[in-house]
């Protein structure tokens, strides 16, 4: 194992022991339970939209699961919170980016933008593996779909 995937096993580890933004959220915009059925991992996120449906104002979730599982929604839990809807999905498709690259090196500004959630490039080689890595992605998708989906209704 070289130092970069040494120093990447370690973000891993570190963010899955730091649950970054776990806990309660009253009054969430948007709820999203998901589950990843290969192996259990489970979290239910909640979001706050702004006012104006533009930028993600709080996250929160519960869940277990494995280390890639927990450590994903930490990590993308502190990138996200307080970020425009804009950044959020800009984020969210390179992640996938590097999700579906299967290892491949990928262009630096991809690697460079995901921050801390780029410690999961090699997690893409294993395909039972990237499902524990974008279920917090997945289920922040859905939640934040809803809370938009609720804001608008209430404006009508």
């Amino acid at each position: 194992m070289n130092e970069l995937d040494n120093l990447y096993k370690e973000i891993i580890l570190e963010a899955a022991k730091e649950r970054y933004g776990e806990g309660p959220l009253e009054n969430a915009d948007g709820i999203s339970h998901q589950v990843n059925p290969s192996c259990g991992d489970e979290v239910t996120m909640r979001v706050n939209l702004s006012d104006d449906g533009t930028r993600i104002d709080d996250i929160a979730w519960e869940g277990q699961g494995c280390s890639i599982s927990q450590a994903s929604i930490s990590i993308m839990t502190d990138m996200l919170e307080g970020e425009s809807f804009d950044t959020f999905q800009d984020l969210y498709g390179r992640f996938r980016q590097m999700m579906d690259s299967q290892g491949e090196e990928l262009p630096s500004e991809v690697l460079d933008s995901l921050e801390d959630a780029a410690a999961f490039h090699g997690v893409s080689k294993f395909p039972m593996r990237i499902k524990c890595a974008l279920l917090g992605w997945m289920a922040i998708k859905d939640a934040c779909a809803q809370a938009i989906a609720t804001k608008e209704s209430n404006r009508e």
